[in-house]
Protein backbone atom coordinates (compact mmCIF):
# COMPACT_ATOMS: atom_id res chain seq x y z
CA UNK A 1 0.00 0.00 0.00
CA UNK A 2 1.72 3.44 -1.19
CA UNK A 3 1.83 5.36 1.82
CA UNK A 4 0.59 9.55 1.13
CA UNK A 5 2.69 12.13 2.38
CA UNK A 6 1.56 14.79 4.86
CA UNK A 7 2.00 17.93 2.48
CA UNK A 8 -0.15 15.96 -0.15
CA UNK A 9 -3.14 15.18 2.18
CA UNK A 10 -3.35 18.91 3.28
CA UNK A 11 -3.30 20.36 -0.31
CA UNK A 12 -6.63 17.73 -1.16
CA UNK A 13 -8.43 19.31 1.45
CA UNK A 14 -7.52 22.49 0.75
CA UNK A 15 -8.60 21.09 -2.87
CA UNK A 16 -12.30 20.08 -1.47
CA UNK A 17 -12.83 23.08 0.85
CA UNK A 18 -12.58 25.29 -2.52
CA UNK A 19 -15.10 23.26 -4.69
CA UNK A 20 -17.54 23.45 -1.77
CA UNK A 21 -17.49 27.09 -1.85
CA UNK A 22 -17.89 27.55 -5.21
CA UNK A 23 -20.75 25.08 -5.26
CA UNK A 24 -22.43 27.08 -2.11
CA UNK A 25 -21.93 30.38 -3.48
CA UNK A 26 -23.93 29.08 -7.11
CA UNK A 27 -26.37 27.39 -5.00
CA UNK A 28 -26.99 30.79 -3.41
CA UNK A 29 -27.08 32.65 -6.98
CA UNK A 30 -29.48 30.32 -8.16
CA UNK A 31 -32.25 30.83 -4.86
CA UNK A 32 -31.59 34.48 -5.48
CA UNK A 33 -32.32 34.14 -8.89
CA UNK A 34 -35.96 32.52 -7.99
CA UNK A 35 -36.79 34.98 -5.55
CA UNK A 36 -35.78 38.14 -7.55
CA UNK A 37 -35.39 38.24 -11.20
CA UNK A 38 -33.80 41.67 -10.84
CA UNK A 39 -30.65 39.65 -10.03
CA UNK A 40 -29.88 38.99 -13.63
CA UNK A 41 -31.25 42.16 -14.80
CA UNK A 42 -28.76 44.14 -13.02
CA UNK A 43 -31.47 45.57 -10.61
CA UNK A 44 -34.19 46.97 -13.56
CA UNK A 45 -37.54 45.16 -13.74
CA UNK A 46 -39.15 44.46 -17.04
CA UNK A 47 -41.83 46.44 -17.68
CA UNK A 48 -44.37 43.65 -18.34
CA UNK A 49 -45.57 42.14 -14.68
CA UNK A 50 -44.60 38.34 -14.34
CA UNK A 51 -47.51 36.10 -14.71
CA UNK A 52 -48.94 34.04 -12.18
CA UNK A 53 -49.18 30.54 -11.94
CA UNK A 54 -53.33 30.91 -12.99
CA UNK A 55 -52.53 33.56 -15.71
CA UNK A 56 -50.00 31.41 -17.42
CA UNK A 57 -52.68 28.48 -17.39
CA UNK A 58 -55.19 29.92 -19.79
CA UNK A 59 -58.23 27.96 -20.35
CA UNK A 60 -60.52 29.20 -23.27
CA UNK A 61 -64.35 29.49 -22.90
CA UNK A 62 -66.55 27.16 -24.82
CA UNK A 63 -67.87 29.18 -27.98
CA UNK A 64 -71.18 30.10 -28.15
CA UNK A 65 -72.71 27.80 -30.78
CA UNK A 66 -73.23 29.28 -33.92
CA UNK A 67 -77.01 27.87 -34.20
CA UNK A 68 -77.71 29.67 -30.52
CA UNK A 69 -76.13 32.68 -31.53
CA UNK A 70 -78.11 33.58 -34.87
CA UNK A 71 -81.11 32.21 -32.79
CA UNK A 72 -80.52 34.98 -30.47
CA UNK A 73 -79.35 37.64 -32.93
CA UNK A 74 -82.83 36.93 -34.78
CA UNK A 75 -84.49 37.47 -31.64
CA UNK A 76 -82.66 40.80 -30.55
CA UNK A 77 -83.58 41.54 -34.39
CA UNK A 78 -87.13 41.41 -34.21
CA UNK A 79 -87.38 42.95 -30.87
CA UNK A 80 -84.97 46.01 -32.09
CA UNK A 81 -87.76 45.19 -34.64
CA UNK A 82 -91.45 46.22 -32.89
CA UNK A 83 -89.26 48.83 -30.66
CA UNK A 84 -88.52 51.39 -33.84
CA UNK A 85 -92.30 50.52 -35.44
CA UNK A 86 -94.40 51.29 -32.11
CA UNK A 87 -92.12 53.68 -29.99
CA UNK A 88 -92.59 57.00 -32.58
CA UNK A 89 -96.14 56.04 -32.32
CA UNK A 90 -95.98 56.52 -28.25
CA UNK A 91 -96.66 59.99 -26.54
CA UNK A 92 -96.12 61.23 -23.23
CA UNK A 93 -98.83 63.35 -21.50
CA UNK A 94 -97.94 65.40 -18.98
CA UNK A 95 -101.16 66.96 -17.48
CA UNK A 96 -101.85 69.89 -15.01
CA UNK A 97 -105.08 69.62 -13.27
CA UNK A 98 -106.76 72.93 -11.37
CA UNK A 99 -107.94 72.21 -7.84
CA UNK A 100 -109.89 73.97 -5.62
CA UNK A 101 -109.86 74.37 -2.13
CA UNK A 102 -111.80 76.67 0.69
CA UNK A 103 -109.09 79.15 2.20
CA UNK A 104 -109.01 82.00 4.66
CA UNK A 105 -106.39 83.74 6.84
CA UNK A 106 -108.76 83.92 9.67
CA UNK A 107 -109.51 80.22 9.28
CA UNK A 108 -109.38 78.41 12.81
CA UNK A 109 -110.69 81.54 14.53
CA UNK A 110 -114.51 80.39 16.29
CA UNK A 111 -116.28 82.79 13.85
CA UNK A 112 -119.28 80.53 14.30
CA UNK A 113 -120.44 83.05 17.10
CA UNK A 114 -120.15 85.90 15.55
CA UNK A 115 -120.17 85.46 11.89
CA UNK A 116 -117.44 86.21 9.03
CA UNK A 117 -116.17 89.20 8.35
CA UNK A 118 -115.08 87.81 5.09
CA UNK A 119 -118.50 86.42 4.15
CA UNK A 120 -121.20 88.23 5.46
CA UNK A 121 -123.90 87.08 3.54
CA UNK A 122 -122.89 83.59 4.61
CA UNK A 123 -122.66 82.97 0.71
CA UNK A 124 -120.58 79.05 0.20
CA UNK A 125 -119.53 80.38 -3.42
CA UNK A 126 -117.90 83.23 -2.15
CA UNK A 127 -114.69 83.43 -4.42
CA UNK A 128 -113.44 85.14 -1.15
CA UNK A 129 -113.10 81.89 0.54
CA UNK A 130 -111.56 79.97 -2.49
CA UNK A 131 -108.15 79.21 -3.64
CA UNK A 132 -106.88 77.65 -6.66
CA UNK A 133 -104.22 75.06 -7.21
CA UNK A 134 -102.62 73.64 -9.64
CA UNK A 135 -101.27 69.79 -9.43
CA UNK A 136 -99.23 68.06 -12.13
CA UNK A 137 -98.93 64.34 -13.01
CA UNK A 138 -98.10 61.92 -16.31
CA UNK A 139 -99.60 59.45 -18.62
CA UNK A 140 -98.97 57.82 -21.86
CA UNK A 141 -100.67 57.75 -24.84
CA UNK A 142 -100.40 56.17 -28.24
CA UNK A 143 -101.23 58.22 -31.83
CA UNK A 144 -104.48 55.79 -33.64
CA UNK A 145 -105.60 58.23 -36.46
CA UNK A 146 -104.85 61.23 -38.59
CA UNK A 147 -107.63 63.37 -40.36
CA UNK A 148 -105.68 66.42 -42.41
CA UNK A 149 -103.65 68.21 -39.24
CA UNK A 150 -105.52 66.55 -36.41
CA UNK A 151 -103.59 63.72 -34.72
CA UNK A 152 -105.71 61.65 -32.27
CA UNK A 153 -104.79 59.71 -29.45
CA UNK A 154 -106.02 57.37 -27.22
CA UNK A 155 -105.24 57.19 -23.34
CA UNK A 156 -107.10 56.43 -20.34
CA UNK A 157 -109.83 58.91 -18.60
CA UNK A 158 -108.29 58.78 -15.42
CA UNK A 159 -104.94 59.84 -16.62
CA UNK A 160 -106.91 63.01 -18.28
CA UNK A 161 -110.39 63.51 -17.04
CA UNK A 162 -109.48 66.57 -14.81
CA UNK A 163 -106.71 68.20 -17.17
CA UNK A 164 -106.76 71.68 -17.73
CA UNK A 165 -103.99 71.82 -19.84
CA UNK A 166 -101.95 68.83 -21.86
CA UNK A 167 -98.83 68.52 -23.07
CA UNK A 168 -97.93 65.76 -25.82
CA UNK A 169 -94.58 64.96 -26.13
CA UNK A 170 -93.70 62.50 -28.87
CA UNK A 171 -90.94 60.19 -29.50
CA UNK A 172 -89.13 62.59 -31.87
CA UNK A 173 -88.83 65.51 -29.37
CA UNK A 174 -91.64 67.68 -30.80
CA UNK A 175 -94.31 68.79 -28.61
CA UNK A 176 -97.72 70.30 -28.73
CA UNK A 177 -100.59 71.25 -26.86
CA UNK A 178 -103.60 68.47 -26.41
CA UNK A 179 -107.47 69.22 -26.14
CA UNK A 180 -109.50 66.38 -24.61
CA UNK A 181 -111.47 65.29 -27.41
CA UNK A 182 -113.95 62.79 -25.36
CA UNK A 183 -113.85 60.33 -22.56
CA UNK A 184 -115.63 57.40 -20.85
CA UNK A 185 -115.00 56.60 -16.90
CA UNK A 186 -116.64 53.15 -17.53
CA UNK A 187 -114.55 52.00 -20.02
CA UNK A 188 -111.13 54.29 -18.67
CA UNK A 189 -110.71 55.14 -21.99
CA UNK A 190 -110.13 58.93 -23.50
CA UNK A 191 -109.33 60.90 -26.81
CA UNK A 192 -106.67 63.31 -27.34
CA UNK A 193 -106.16 65.21 -30.34
CA UNK A 194 -103.34 67.70 -31.30
CA UNK A 195 -102.40 69.58 -34.40
CA UNK A 196 -99.33 69.80 -36.47
CA UNK A 197 -99.02 69.97 -40.10
CA UNK A 198 -95.91 67.57 -40.07
CA UNK A 199 -97.59 64.40 -42.14
CA UNK A 200 -94.08 61.82 -41.19
CA UNK A 201 -95.29 61.72 -37.67
CA UNK A 202 -96.11 57.69 -37.55
CA UNK A 203 -99.95 56.43 -36.29
CA UNK A 204 -100.03 52.78 -34.87
CA UNK A 205 -101.48 49.53 -36.30
CA UNK A 206 -104.45 48.44 -34.90
CA UNK A 207 -104.43 44.44 -33.91
CA UNK A 208 -107.33 42.37 -33.29
CA UNK A 209 -107.48 41.68 -29.49
CA UNK A 210 -110.08 38.66 -30.36
CA UNK A 211 -107.24 36.60 -31.14
CA UNK A 212 -104.91 37.03 -27.99
CA UNK A 213 -104.21 34.16 -25.96
CA UNK A 214 -102.37 33.40 -22.91
CA UNK A 215 -98.42 32.77 -23.39
CA UNK A 216 -98.76 35.34 -26.50
CA UNK A 217 -95.39 37.30 -26.67
CA UNK A 218 -96.61 41.30 -26.08
CA UNK A 219 -94.57 44.33 -24.98
CA UNK A 220 -95.52 47.42 -22.63
CA UNK A 221 -94.71 50.89 -24.22
CA UNK A 222 -95.45 53.93 -22.00
CA UNK A 223 -93.38 56.36 -19.63
CA UNK A 224 -93.26 54.39 -16.38
CA UNK A 225 -92.34 57.05 -13.29
CA UNK A 226 -90.93 59.55 -15.82
CA UNK A 227 -89.05 57.28 -17.49
CA UNK A 228 -90.13 58.17 -21.70
CA UNK A 229 -90.16 56.33 -24.39
CA UNK A 230 -89.38 52.81 -21.85
CA UNK A 231 -90.52 49.39 -23.65
CA UNK A 232 -90.57 46.24 -21.65
CA UNK A 233 -91.44 42.59 -22.79
CA UNK A 234 -93.34 39.69 -21.52
CA UNK A 235 -96.11 37.49 -22.23
CA UNK A 236 -100.13 37.45 -21.72
CA UNK A 237 -100.60 35.81 -18.40
CA UNK A 238 -104.48 35.67 -19.27
CA UNK A 239 -107.38 36.89 -20.52
CA UNK A 240 -110.70 38.23 -19.98
CA UNK A 241 -110.25 39.30 -16.37
CA UNK A 242 -112.90 41.18 -14.93
CA UNK A 243 -112.96 43.65 -12.40
CA UNK A 244 -110.75 46.77 -11.98
CA UNK A 245 -110.76 50.52 -10.15
CA UNK A 246 -113.65 52.42 -9.96
CA UNK A 247 -116.42 49.66 -11.75
CA UNK A 248 -114.45 48.98 -14.89
CA UNK A 249 -116.52 47.10 -17.33
CA UNK A 250 -113.69 45.73 -19.28
CA UNK A 251 -112.45 42.26 -19.66
CA UNK A 252 -109.13 42.87 -19.56
CA UNK A 253 -105.97 41.38 -20.64
CA UNK A 254 -103.55 40.31 -18.14
CA UNK A 255 -99.65 40.39 -18.74
CA UNK A 256 -96.47 40.52 -17.21
CA UNK A 257 -94.68 42.95 -19.00
CA UNK A 258 -93.48 45.33 -16.41
CA UNK A 259 -96.30 48.17 -16.00
CA UNK A 260 -95.90 51.25 -13.09
CA UNK A 261 -97.62 54.51 -12.68
CA UNK A 262 -96.57 56.75 -16.02
CA UNK A 263 -97.52 53.72 -18.34
CA UNK A 264 -101.32 53.95 -18.32
CA UNK A 265 -102.63 55.20 -21.46
CA UNK A 266 -99.75 53.45 -23.35
CA UNK A 267 -99.92 50.45 -25.89
CA UNK A 268 -99.71 46.74 -25.25
CA UNK A 269 -98.23 45.93 -28.39
CA UNK A 270 -98.42 41.95 -30.09
CA UNK A 271 -94.60 40.80 -31.56
CA UNK A 272 -95.77 42.14 -34.95
CA UNK A 273 -96.36 45.82 -33.60
CA UNK A 274 -99.86 46.11 -33.33
CA UNK A 275 -101.93 47.36 -30.36
CA UNK A 276 -104.06 44.79 -28.80
CA UNK A 277 -104.37 47.32 -25.64
CA UNK A 278 -104.31 50.36 -23.35
CA UNK A 279 -102.52 50.00 -20.52
CA UNK A 280 -104.65 50.69 -17.33
CA UNK A 281 -103.73 49.35 -14.32
CA UNK A 282 -101.95 46.94 -11.87
CA UNK A 283 -102.63 45.15 -8.79
CA UNK A 284 -99.64 45.66 -6.70
CA UNK A 285 -99.16 45.50 -3.00
CA UNK A 286 -96.16 48.03 -3.17
CA UNK A 287 -97.25 50.24 -5.97
CA UNK A 288 -94.85 48.78 -8.42
CA UNK A 289 -94.49 46.25 -10.83
CA UNK A 290 -95.36 43.17 -9.18
CA UNK A 291 -95.94 40.67 -12.70
CA UNK A 292 -99.82 41.66 -12.60
CA UNK A 293 -100.39 44.67 -15.18
CA UNK A 294 -104.09 44.98 -17.05
CA UNK A 295 -104.98 46.26 -20.31
CA UNK A 296 -107.99 46.91 -21.90
CA UNK A 297 -108.50 45.18 -24.92
CA UNK A 298 -108.28 47.22 -28.18
CA UNK A 299 -111.41 45.91 -29.65
CA UNK A 300 -113.65 47.32 -26.69
CA UNK A 301 -112.46 50.94 -27.79
CA UNK A 302 -112.56 50.54 -31.80
CA UNK A 303 -116.27 51.87 -32.01
CA UNK A 304 -115.55 54.76 -29.16
CA UNK A 305 -113.39 56.53 -31.24
CA UNK A 306 -115.53 57.81 -33.63
CA UNK A 307 -118.39 58.05 -30.92
CA UNK A 308 -116.20 60.32 -28.79
CA UNK A 309 -115.41 62.16 -32.00
CA UNK A 310 -118.97 62.83 -33.48
CA UNK A 311 -120.18 63.06 -29.44
CA UNK A 312 -117.25 63.80 -27.26
CA UNK A 313 -119.05 60.72 -25.28
CA UNK A 314 -119.96 56.69 -25.45
CA UNK A 315 -123.73 56.53 -26.01
CA UNK A 316 -124.28 53.32 -24.80
CA UNK A 317 -127.31 50.99 -25.19
CA UNK A 318 -129.25 50.38 -22.15
CA UNK A 319 -131.96 47.65 -21.17
CA UNK A 320 -132.77 48.51 -17.83
CA UNK A 321 -132.03 45.67 -15.68
CA UNK A 322 -129.79 45.29 -12.46
CA UNK A 323 -127.61 42.53 -12.93
CA UNK A 324 -126.33 40.12 -10.17
CA UNK A 325 -123.73 37.37 -10.88
CA UNK A 326 -125.47 35.53 -8.23
CA UNK A 327 -123.74 32.47 -6.04
CA UNK A 328 -124.20 29.25 -6.31
CA UNK A 329 -126.74 28.94 -3.37
CA UNK A 330 -129.32 31.19 -5.46
CA UNK A 331 -128.82 29.67 -8.86
CA UNK A 332 -129.16 26.00 -6.84
CA UNK A 333 -132.31 27.40 -5.24
CA UNK A 334 -133.64 28.19 -8.75
CA UNK A 335 -132.25 25.23 -10.55
CA UNK A 336 -129.81 26.90 -12.60
CA UNK A 337 -126.83 26.48 -11.26
CA UNK A 338 -125.08 24.18 -14.28
CA UNK A 339 -125.93 27.23 -16.76
CA UNK A 340 -124.03 30.43 -17.35
CA UNK A 341 -125.73 33.44 -17.42
CA UNK A 342 -127.15 36.90 -15.53
CA UNK A 343 -129.90 37.03 -13.10
CA UNK A 344 -131.57 39.77 -13.47
CA UNK A 345 -132.32 41.07 -9.62
CA UNK A 346 -134.51 43.75 -10.46
CA UNK A 347 -135.68 45.66 -12.97
CA UNK A 348 -136.00 49.43 -13.98
CA UNK A 349 -140.04 50.60 -14.41
CA UNK A 350 -140.36 52.01 -17.66
CA UNK A 351 -137.34 50.89 -19.03
CA UNK A 352 -136.78 48.83 -22.75
CA UNK A 353 -136.34 45.33 -20.00
CA UNK A 354 -139.79 46.18 -18.68
CA UNK A 355 -141.88 46.87 -21.70
CA UNK A 356 -140.25 44.05 -23.36
CA UNK A 357 -141.03 41.68 -20.73
CA UNK A 358 -138.08 40.98 -18.37
CA UNK A 359 -139.10 40.25 -14.93
CA UNK A 360 -137.09 40.54 -11.69
CA UNK A 361 -136.04 37.16 -11.34
CA UNK A 362 -135.76 36.08 -15.00
CA UNK A 363 -131.87 34.08 -15.49
CA UNK A 364 -130.24 35.78 -18.85
CA UNK A 365 -128.85 32.80 -20.75
CA UNK A 366 -128.20 34.33 -24.44
CA UNK A 367 -128.32 37.62 -26.05
CA UNK A 368 -129.52 37.33 -30.19
CA UNK A 369 -128.54 33.43 -29.72
CA UNK A 370 -125.18 33.97 -28.57
CA UNK A 371 -124.72 32.37 -25.04
CA UNK A 372 -124.44 34.84 -21.70
CA UNK A 373 -121.21 33.80 -19.80
CA UNK A 374 -121.18 36.82 -17.21
CA UNK A 375 -122.36 39.33 -15.93
CA UNK A 376 -119.72 41.88 -16.58
CA UNK A 377 -119.99 40.08 -20.71
CA UNK A 378 -124.15 40.93 -20.62
CA UNK A 379 -123.29 44.91 -19.28
CA UNK A 380 -120.46 45.00 -22.36
CA UNK A 381 -122.65 43.38 -25.33
CA UNK A 382 -125.79 45.47 -24.10
CA UNK A 383 -123.85 48.95 -24.13
CA UNK A 384 -122.09 47.99 -27.71
CA UNK A 385 -126.29 48.07 -28.72
CA UNK A 386 -127.72 50.89 -30.73
CA UNK A 387 -130.13 52.70 -29.70
CA UNK A 388 -133.50 51.35 -31.36
CA UNK A 389 -132.08 48.54 -32.49
CA UNK A 390 -134.16 45.55 -31.33
CA UNK A 391 -132.71 42.32 -29.69
CA UNK A 392 -133.32 38.75 -28.86
CA UNK A 393 -132.90 37.44 -25.11
CA UNK A 394 -133.31 34.31 -23.92
CA UNK A 395 -134.12 33.81 -20.42
CA UNK A 396 -134.93 31.14 -17.97
CA UNK A 397 -137.90 31.39 -15.63
CA UNK A 398 -139.83 29.44 -13.35
CA UNK A 399 -137.76 26.57 -14.78
CA UNK A 400 -139.22 27.35 -18.45
CA UNK A 401 -136.69 29.09 -21.44
CA UNK A 402 -138.06 32.17 -22.94
CA UNK A 403 -137.47 34.44 -25.74
CA UNK A 404 -138.21 37.41 -25.55
CA UNK A 405 -138.02 40.56 -27.73
CA UNK A 406 -136.76 44.30 -26.63
CA UNK A 407 -135.83 47.26 -28.03
CA UNK A 408 -132.89 49.00 -26.92
CA UNK A 409 -132.65 52.58 -25.68
CA UNK A 410 -129.86 55.13 -25.03
CA UNK A 411 -128.36 54.97 -21.13
CA UNK A 412 -129.67 57.43 -19.06
CA UNK A 413 -127.52 58.59 -16.26
CA UNK A 414 -129.94 60.24 -14.54
CA UNK A 415 -132.74 58.22 -14.86
CA UNK A 416 -130.08 54.80 -14.00
CA UNK A 417 -129.12 56.53 -10.54
CA UNK A 418 -132.82 57.06 -9.70
CA UNK A 419 -134.08 54.34 -7.09
CA UNK A 420 -137.03 55.36 -7.22
CA UNK A 421 -137.73 53.46 -10.79
CA UNK A 422 -135.88 50.34 -9.70
CA UNK A 423 -138.59 47.30 -8.79
CA UNK A 424 -138.88 45.84 -6.50
CA UNK A 425 -136.21 47.86 -4.82
CA UNK A 426 -134.40 44.66 -3.06
CA UNK A 427 -132.26 42.34 -3.15
CA UNK A 428 -134.24 38.84 -1.91
CA UNK A 429 -132.26 35.59 -0.40
CA UNK A 430 -134.25 32.18 0.60
CA UNK A 431 -133.32 31.46 3.99
CA UNK A 432 -130.77 28.88 4.62
CA UNK A 433 -128.87 27.22 7.73
CA UNK A 434 -126.08 30.01 7.06
CA UNK A 435 -128.43 33.25 7.15
CA UNK A 436 -130.57 31.49 10.46
CA UNK A 437 -127.05 31.95 12.00
CA UNK A 438 -126.35 34.81 11.01
CA UNK A 439 -129.52 36.53 11.64
CA UNK A 440 -130.66 34.10 14.39
CA UNK A 441 -133.95 32.99 12.69
CA UNK A 442 -136.28 30.40 14.16
CA UNK A 443 -135.21 26.76 12.30
CA UNK A 444 -138.80 26.58 11.23
CA UNK A 445 -139.16 29.23 9.39
CA UNK A 446 -139.26 29.82 5.95
CA UNK A 447 -139.86 32.17 3.49
CA UNK A 448 -137.32 34.97 1.69
CA UNK A 449 -134.97 37.37 3.87
CA UNK A 450 -135.48 41.28 2.48
CA UNK A 451 -132.11 42.97 2.50
CA UNK A 452 -130.75 46.15 0.59
CA UNK A 453 -133.74 48.27 0.47
CA UNK A 454 -132.94 51.13 -1.34
CA UNK A 455 -134.25 55.01 -0.48
CA UNK A 456 -137.04 56.03 -2.38
CA UNK A 457 -137.35 52.93 -3.96
CA UNK A 458 -140.68 50.74 -4.41
CA UNK A 459 -139.73 49.01 -1.33
CA UNK A 460 -139.20 51.59 0.80
CA UNK A 461 -142.42 52.82 -0.11
CA UNK A 462 -144.14 49.85 0.84
CA UNK A 463 -142.62 49.78 4.21
CA UNK A 464 -139.90 47.02 4.11
CA UNK A 465 -137.38 46.64 5.76
CA UNK A 466 -134.10 44.90 5.53
CA UNK A 467 -134.12 41.80 8.24
CA UNK A 468 -137.80 41.15 7.17
CA UNK A 469 -139.16 37.69 5.79
CA UNK A 470 -141.27 37.43 3.43
CA UNK A 471 -143.78 34.71 3.50
CA UNK A 472 -146.75 35.62 1.37
CA UNK A 473 -146.99 37.81 -2.34
CA UNK A 474 -150.85 38.61 -2.52
CA UNK A 475 -151.86 36.32 0.01
CA UNK A 476 -149.93 33.19 -2.03
CA UNK A 477 -147.72 31.78 0.44
CA UNK A 478 -143.68 31.36 -0.85
CA UNK A 479 -140.96 29.67 1.36
CA UNK A 480 -138.27 29.49 -1.54
CA UNK A 481 -136.46 31.90 -4.02
CA UNK A 482 -138.27 30.56 -7.04
CA UNK A 483 -141.62 30.50 -5.26
CA UNK A 484 -141.61 34.91 -4.61
CA UNK A 485 -140.52 35.32 -7.46
CA UNK A 486 -143.00 33.27 -9.60
CA UNK A 487 -145.72 34.98 -7.30
CA UNK A 488 -144.64 38.63 -8.02
CA UNK A 489 -144.72 37.26 -11.85
CA UNK A 490 -148.33 36.08 -11.49
CA UNK A 491 -149.54 39.74 -10.48
CA UNK A 492 -149.53 40.85 -14.38
CA UNK A 493 -151.23 44.37 -12.98
CA UNK A 494 -153.00 45.80 -10.56
CA UNK A 495 -151.77 46.30 -6.69
CA UNK A 496 -148.85 43.81 -5.34
CA UNK A 497 -148.51 43.95 -1.67
CA UNK A 498 -146.22 41.20 0.87
CA UNK A 499 -146.64 39.97 3.96
CA UNK A 500 -143.94 39.45 5.96
CA UNK A 501 -142.75 38.82 9.44
CA UNK A 502 -141.20 41.07 11.46
CA UNK A 503 -139.11 40.79 14.32
CA UNK A 504 -142.25 37.74 15.52
CA UNK A 505 -144.91 39.87 14.51
CA UNK A 506 -146.88 38.97 11.06
CA UNK A 507 -148.04 42.07 8.90
CA UNK A 508 -148.69 43.43 5.59
CA UNK A 509 -146.95 46.22 3.41
CA UNK A 510 -148.55 49.05 1.71
CA UNK A 511 -149.58 48.03 -1.62
CA UNK A 512 -148.09 49.17 -4.80
CA UNK A 513 -150.14 49.47 -7.82
CA UNK A 514 -147.26 48.29 -11.10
Amino acid sequence: MKKISKGASVQKRKIIFIVSCILFCFLLAVCAVAKDPEVLTGGVRDSQPVATTAERIQVSAPAVPVESRNFLESLQTANRAVASTVLPTVATLDVVETHTIESSPMDGFPWFFFGRPDNKNGDENDSRNKREYETEGMGSGVIIRRSGNTYYLLTNYHVVKNANKIRVKLYSGQEFSGNVVGGDERKDIALVSFESNDNSIPVAKMGDSDLVQSGDIVFAVGSPLGYVSSLTQGVVSAVGRNGGPNGNINDFIQTDAAINQGNSGGPLVNIYGEVIGINSWIASYSGGSQGLGFSIPINNVKNAVDEFISDGKLNYGWLGVQLLDADKSILKTMGVEKITGALAAQVFIGSPADKGGILPGDYVTALNGEPVKSVNQLVRDVGELRSGETVEFTVIRNGKTVKLSVKIDTRDEKYVSDSSNLWPGFLPYEIDDDLRKRFDIDKNQKGVLVTNVMAKSPAAVMGLMSGDIIVKVNDTKVSTLSEFYAGMAAVKSGDIWFTVIREGHELSTIRYRR
